[in-house]
């Protein structure tokens, strides 16, 4: 089964950046994660919607 939730070093790995990288990310708005029990967790969703954005943007240019 697809995880729906990934820790920050495993969305980070899957975006191909690095930890604080995605932490800016986060900061900034431009990728969604949850809290839960004190742990951060990226949706899978919200990896799938930035890399939309991402395209979106590239192919507005």
């Amino acid at each position: 089964m697809t995880p729906l939730l990934l820790t920050v070093p495993e969305a980070a790995e899957a975006l191909a950046i690095s930890r604080s990288k995605l932490y800016q990310l986060m900061a900034s708005g431009a990728v969604d994660s949850v809290r839960i029990d004190g742990c951060r967790r990226i949706p899978l969703s919200a990896l799938h919607l930035y890399i939309v954005r991402l395209t979106d943007k590239e192919a507005t240019k």
